[in-house]
């Protein structure tokens, strides 16, 4: 048995993963980063569109502040989300921002001046200051109420993370790639590391640290069409599930993209939209001012994804091979923008559908696309069931996204959440000692190898590829945009069937090495547990929030169901997980459950909302009319970050405000 040891552990080496390592190195910590693949090639590169930070320095962002972008992310989360996390990020995300831009982002900078935008459909001129000139430009992007969203053209997430990796490899971090964590080392109540496989030699290997990290992405790929990398299988989850103590949070909140290209289901950023695209149906007619008269292409991405798909289930879907689709047109904003501003949407489509999307609409339907659920964390990214046991990004519910996401929110948190916590994580590191029994590793390395052992000797018939393409559809058809009790019902009982079956998994090839077949049977498992889990979570959730849209329960339930959903799964043998709620405490929140601004106000209240409603009224009639932003928000929901991410963020409004003053 290999055992290495270190400080601070990260699985997963995308930006999460590597922010969080940065962080610990920085403060001399042994850091160790595990990754299924080279680190450059990570999911976070299929990021285009964005990363939202309330910059404020375009004039369509102008008066953008931490407020706003907090107040359309508890709103985009349709009041799921932790309103403590959601402060933290919209704190931070502008010195996220700017520290990017120290290691070599190349942000798309504003030029002073006239020029040139689409909105609702029309070209507009808008005059950008002349001190606003070289500062980092933003786009629209659907569900806010201002232009936030930072960019590099359409490559965002690819310039973060080459430049984030380069800062990795500038400080020694080692990156163990082609590595595949099966399980994880804890004794009930403490995380100790992980167990290993390397995917080249077939070598195990315990991996024993202070702190472990998961940053493992999304599940996407439960799915059979996602716009997720292949990589993204929710193992990192099945990791937390399968400890039986970890606990999930909300894995029934799913997002579907509305723009992901057929039939493929390759991403087209929501930048074109932000862009100012426009969505068409099968007569060329712009449907969403029907549905949407305010916020139109520019809704918040749920809300777009049901509608269009409302309108296809009318008969308004364009005819193919591969079912019905709609229309995005991106020629209204001509070829110089679209071969500079959305130059990797221009090449998908012309080496995906050989189409000039400068000239010709792209046949787009809503396709898998994020996962707002996670590995339960607290506001410091710590697992509570778990000491040790931290997690990031996608593959964690932290939880600022609540039942949906905004656009730009996701890159943001990566780099954000990892900056945030990672210095949480290098504090525990630094405040604890690492004491463990060697036997216990033992234990579960012993554990990991008899399951290959019984894979590869054994006289298994179950087919790993079968197994998990059956599972990929029934999620698509039970468990997509719109869901209903019986076709819920009909999921769990399917997926725990094929759980059944996976018993028996055997293999064709019986290398112990370099076996893809061997790979795909030790994760199809852990993937239908976390399937099953959402399917659960679903049937269970009788009201409809954000992504998780129940027809035969169309209200959001605020009385009933605003809470968190945790799942656990302490008998190894069951075939379903173990379901519990974590109460959202409206008495605690800045913003109370409101109108969402969407279609009708039909939410079930809170019983509390109105007596919070007062209860801030009075708060800010006693704090007089001289407090500013700061004073009341920290009169209404204190919260805390790292001492040194506490500083004000300074905008150009501001600034210019403060020399006039003077």
């Amino acid at each position: 048995m290999k055992l290495i040891y270190t400080d601070s552990l990260v699985i997963g080496a995308g930006l999460a993963g590597l922010r969080v390592a940065i962080a610990s190195k920085e403060r001399g910590l042994d850091t160790v980063v595990l990754s299924l693949i080279p680190a450059k090639r990570s999911h976070s590169a299929a990021a285009q569109g964005g990363m939202q930070a309330s910059l404020g320095n375009t004039v369509k962002g102008m008066g953008d502040d931490e407020d706003v972008h907090f107040q359309d992310t508890v709103k985009g989360s349709d009041w799921g989300c932790d309103q403590d996390v959601a402060r933290m990020f919209a704190h931070c995300a502008p010195k996220a921002v700017r520290e990017l831009t120290n290691w070599g982002v190349p942000w798309t900078r504003i030029t002073a001046g006239p020029r040139q935008v689409v909105v609702n459909a029309e070209k507009v001129t808008i005059e950008e200051a002349e001190a606003a000139h070289g500062l980092i430009n933003a786009r629209d992007f659907g569900g806010t109420k201002k232009w936030r969203t930072c960019y590099t053209a359409d490559g965002t997430g690819h310039s973060l993370l080459y430049a984030v990796d380069n800062k990795a490899i500038s400080l020694d971090i080692p990156v163990h790639e082609r590595m595949e964590a099966l399980s994880l080392i804890h004794d009930g109540e403490r995380c100790h590391g992980v167990v290993a496989r390397c995917l080249v030699t077939g070598e195990l290997r315990a991996y024993v640290a202070k702190s472990t990290t998961i940053a493992t992405g999304g599940y996407g790929r439960i799915y059979e069409v996602s716009t997720n990398a292949i990589i993204c299988e929710g193992i990192g989850q099945a990791l937390a599930l399968e400890t039986g103590v970890a606990k999930l949070g909300n894995m029934e909140a799913v997002q579907f993209h509305p723009t992901a290209i057929v039939p493929v289901g390759i991403l087209t950023t929501e930048g074109c939209r932000g862009d100012g695209g426009l969505l068409r149906d099968k007569d060329g007619h712009r449907f969403m001012p029907d549905y949407e008269p305010e916020k139109k292409e520019l809704a918040s991405r749920d809300v777009v994804s049901r509608r269009m798909t409302e309108h296809m289930r009318k008969g308004k879907g364009v005819d193919s091979p591969y079912g019905p689709h709609l229309w995005l047109d991106i020629t209204l904003l001509g070829r110089k923008h679209v071969e500079t501003n959305l130059r990797e949407v221009k090449e998908i489509c012309e080496n995906f559908l050989g189409i000039d999307p400068a000239k010709d609409w792209i046949p787009v339907r809503p396709t898998q696309h994020y996962s707002m659920g996670g590995i339960r964390t607290d506001a410091t990214g710590q697992n509570p069931q778990l000491k040790g046991l931290f997690s990031v990004g996608e593959a964690a519910c932290w939880d600022m996204h609540g039942f949906n996401r905004l656009g730009g929110n996701s890159l943001a948190e990566t780099v954000v959440g990892g900056m945030i916590i990672g210095k949480y994580v290098a504090d525990f590191c630094e405040q604890t000692t690492l004491e463990i029994d060697t036997s216990l590793v033992e234990k579960f390395v012993g554990k990991v190898q008899s399951e290959i052992d019984e894979l590869v000797d054994g006289e298994g018939t179950e087919s790993p590829f079968e197994l998990k393409q059956q599972m990929q559809r029934i999620m698509m058809d039970y468990v997509g945009i719109f869901r209903n009790g019986p076709e819920l019902d009909k999921a769990v009982n399917e997926l725990q069937a094929l759980l059944k079956r996976a018993s028996a998994l055997g293999l064709k090839c019986k290398k112990r090495h370099a076996n893809p077949e061997l790979v795909e049977a030790l994760r199809v498992k852990r993937m239908l547990k976390v399937a099953i889990t959402v399917a659960v979570g679903a049937a269970a959730r009788t009201e409809s929030r954000g992504a998780h849209a129940r027809e035969d329960f169309p209200q959001r339930n605020d009385k009933d169901w605003l809470n968190r959903t945790l799942a656990s799964w302490p008998d190894a043998d069951a075939l379903a997980p173990k379901l519990d709620y974590e109460q959202l405490d409206v008495m605690k929140m800045e913003l109370p459950p409101g109108y969402r601004g969407y279609g009708i106000d039909n939410a079930i209240a809170h019983p509390d909302t109105d007596k919070r409603e007062q209860e801030i009224s009075d708060i800010l009639s006693q704090l007089g009319e001289d407090a500013d932003r700061h004073e009341k928000q920290n009169a209404l929901m204190p919260f805390e970050v790292p001492e040194s991410l506490k500083p004000k963020n300074e905008r150009l409004s501001e600034m210019q405000a403060t020399t006039e003053a003077k």
